[in-house]
């Protein structure tokens, strides 16, 4: 009886998987809205993994640095890890050239990172990147953990994108103000409460204008 063939090695890493830590991404909500010089970002405050929730006083929405904001979902380990390495990164960008990446130039470099890992090990998670910028305004790109880059006026990561995209597809309108910015997401967030499946009573959200960035309460 013949031996079966042994297959060579192709030296290739195996392809990732993708598990309950991406599954539990989708359990997770963020948003982003632009409108009349802000960009509006918020995100549900709940750190969970299957069906353990283990506070609720998470913030999901970093700030990159003075002009930049990024909400992430995704595995607790990668989230922080990734925000982490944007933050310094850029940080480390501005020490060494004296000047700031512009939002379009750092949701290249995000996309890019994101792009390297996937042939080795993927990031999970799933980001929205907003800012200002003095010469382009406000702006919000949607990025996800396969790497892709839109740059989009609203956008939402989650199974909570299913009861909200319709929200802003319906309500927002160029030049939204702060308060009508701040109503549309009352709106998305109420629509979430009643809705769905996973509790999120609290998010936090913060906005970003030629003032810098600030911490907005949740509307209510």
């Amino acid at each position: 009886r013949r031996a079966a063939p042994r297959r060579r090695a192709t030296g290739r890493p195996a392809r990732p998987v993708r598990g309950a830590a991406a599954r539990s991404a989708e359990m997770e909500c963020t948003l982003g809205i632009i409108g009349d010089g802000y960009t509006l970002i918020a995100a549900d405050r709940n750190a969970a993994r299957s069906i353990v929730c283990f506070k609720k006083d998470e913030d999901k929405v970093a700030v990159l640095d003075s002009s930049k904001l990024m909400g992430s979902s995704g595995s607790q380990a990668d989230t922080v890890c990734f925000t982490e390495y944007v933050q310094k990164n850029m940080a480390l960008y501005e020490i060494t050239n004296g000047l700031k990446l512009s939002t379009p130039a750092a949701a290249s470099f995000i996309r890019n990172e994101l792009a390297r890992a996937l042939r080795k090990g993927p990031y999970q998670t799933n980001l929205l990147l907003g800012g200002y910028d003095g010469a382009d305004g406000a702006s919000l790109y949607y990025l996800d953990y396969m790497a892709s880059s839109n740059k989009v006026n609203y956008g939402c990561h989650g199974y909570c994108s299913n009861f909200v995209l319709s929200i802003m597809d319906r309500e927002w309108t160029p030049g939204m103000t702060e308060a009508q910015g701040l109503d549309l997401l009352k709106k998305c967030i109420d629509e979430i409460q009643v809705r769905f499946l996973a509790h999120m009573p609290l998010f936090s959200v913060k906005i970003v204008d030629k003032d810098g960035v600030r911490v907005l309460e949740q509307p209510k």
